[in-house]
């Protein structure tokens, strides 16, 4: 069997969904979706998912604008996404990768104060040591946000902004340690009515 290798090393990808528990939900998703600069990614939204393709900077910049456009609402906000780099069956189609490394987004967004609970999964794939790779990066989100156990992920707590950077580095920083595919599954919470009373942190 011919041995597959990694399509463009810096493309980066994001396959996400929002979900406003909110009866104008149409609005607020299609409102993020148009009102989030999306000029340096290639995106396409489907029946399914929308995918967002482009430099790792950019593609984590635009699903944090469009997630916290929505929960500025002030409504019940899910968000569920897959992020990947390195992927052996990727294609060099369907991207737009650009120029610069300038994220639109991380000026005007730092100030906003917006809690969110949520819950990761790192897999450094194509490397033997995985465990390790994984515990050193959870230990690295503990400087962002707060950080707990649960079943099958880990669990975050803390501002949205916080919690996005500490993805994005620990991503980051999975890939500069040789992982030559990393995929990263990642569920966000905001403005939960079971937060709001303690919820059930078993």
């Amino acid at each position: 069997m011919k041995n597959q290798q990694c399509m463009g090393p810096e493309i980066a990808g994001c396959s996400f969904s929002i979900h406003p528990m909110s009866d104008d939900f149409i609005e607020i998703i299609t409102g993020a979706l148009k009102n989030v600069d999306t000029s340096k990614v290639w995106m396409k939204t489907d029946d399914v998912t929308t995918t967002v393709r482009g430099k790792l900077i950019h593609v984590f910049d635009v699903t944090k604008a469009i997630f916290i456009h929505a929960a500025r609402t002030g409504e019940h906000v899910a968000f569920q996404a897959t992020y990947s780099l390195g992927c052996p069956g990727d294609s060099a189609g369907d991207v737009y990768m650009a120029e610069d490394d300038i994220a639109v987004y991380n000026s005007q967004v730092n100030d906003i104060k917006q809690p969110v609970a949520a819950k990761f999964s790192l897999y450094p794939l194509g490397g033997g040591n995985y465990m390790n790779v994984i515990m050193e990066q959870i230990e690295a989100m503990k400087s962002h946000v707060d950080v707990s156990h649960a079943h099958y992920s880990t669990r975050l707590d803390g501002g949205a902004i916080n919690v996005f950077e500490g993805l994005e580095k620990v991503f980051q920083a999975t890939v500069l340690g040789g992982s030559s595919h990393t995929v990263m599954t990642v569920s966000i919470s905001a403005n939960s009515p079971s937060s709001k009373r303690g919820g059930n942190r078993e």
